[in-house]
C-alpha cells in the first residue's frame, strides 16, 4: 500500500480551493469553508494519536467510556431539528444505544468472532460507523414524525410516513452500492491490498448491519416518541 506522506497531503488543498473560489466569484464567504476544513484536519489528527495509544493498550473501560461519549453526542446531534422540544434526547439515547448494541454484538461476536468484545481495532470503528448512519436515520424520523403530527397527522400515519423518510437513504445505499459507488470502507480495504472479495463480504456486513441499525432506531425512535405523546396526552 503506497504511504501518503504530509508534502503530498498539500495536494488535497486543490478542491478546498476550488470550492472556495466559487463562494468568492458569488460573492459568498468561504469562511465556513476553510473553518470546516481545518477543524476537520485538527480533528482527525488528533483522533488518530489517541487511536494510536488506544490500540497499544486496549481496555474494557477505556472502549466503554469511547462508546457511551459517541453515544451521547450522537444522540444530541440526532435530535438537532426538534432540539427545543422536550422527551426527544432520552429517546434518542434509548434508541441509538439498544439498536446499536444489539448490532455491534452481532457483528463482534457472532460475525467476526472477535477475541473481546472491547477490541478498540474493530468496536471503535464499527461502533463509529453504526452511530453515525442510526443518527442520520433517528434525525430524519424525528423531524419528520414532528412535522407530520403539526400539520395535524394522525399518529400512526406519521410513524409510518417518518419511517419511511428514515429508511430511504439505507434503501438508496443498497441500490447503488457496486454500480454506483464503492463504499468507503471497501475502498480503503482494496486500497491497502486485500482480496476484492473479501472486501465485498466485509462491506456486505456492514450493510446489513448498518440497515439493521438504522431500520431499528427508527422504529425505537418512533416507538418511545408515540409512547410518550400517549402519556402526555392521558394525562
Amino acid at each position: 500500500m503506497t504511504t501518503i506522506s504530509w508534502l503530498d497531503l498539500l495536494w488535497c488543498l486543490i478542491p478546498i480551493i476550488l470550492v472556495c473560489g466559487v463562494y468568492i466569484a458569488w460573492q459568498g464567504k468561504p469562511s465556513e469553508i476553510i473553518i470546516a476544513v481545518i477543524r476537520m484536519a485538527v480533528q482527525l489528527v488528533a483522533v488518530g494519536y489517541v487511536l494510536i495509544s488506544i490500540f497499544d493498550n486496549p481496555s474494557p473501560w477505556i472502549s466503554a467510556l469511547i462508546v457511551s461519549i459517541m453515544l451521547l453526542v450522537a444522540a444530541w446531534i440526532a435530535i438537532r431539528p426538534v432540539r427545543h422540544h422536550q422527551g426527544y434526547l432520552p429517546a434518542a439515547i434509548i434508541a441509538l444505544g439498544i439498536s446499536v448494541g444489539l448490532h455491534l454484538s452481532i457483528s463482534l461476536m457472532l460475525v467476526l468472532k472477535a477475541d473481546s468484545w472491547f477490541q478498540p481495532q474493530l468496536l471503535i470503528p464499527l461502533a463509529g460507523m453504526f452511530f453515525a448512519n442510526t443518527m442520520n436515520a433517528i434525525s430524519l424520523t424525528a423531524e419528520r414524525y414532528h412535522s407530520e403530527l403539526h400539520n395535524g397527522i394522525s399518529m400512526d400515519k406519521a410513524r409510518l410516513t417518518a419511517f419511511h423518510a428514515a429508511m430511504i437513504p439505507q434503501i438508496n445505499s443498497l441500490l447503488a452500492v457496486g454500480l454506483v459507488a464503492l463504499p468507503g470502507m471497501m475502498t480503503g480495504q482494496i486500497l491497502s491490498g486485500v482480496s476484492p472479495l473479501i472486501a465485498v463480504r466485509y462491506q456486505i456486513m456492514i450493510m446489513a448491519m448498518i440497515l439493521g441499525t438504522a431500520g431499528m432506531g427508527a422504529a425505537l425512535m418512533l416507538w418511545l416518541l408515540q409512547r410518550n405523546k400517549n402519556s402526555i396526552n392521558a394525562k
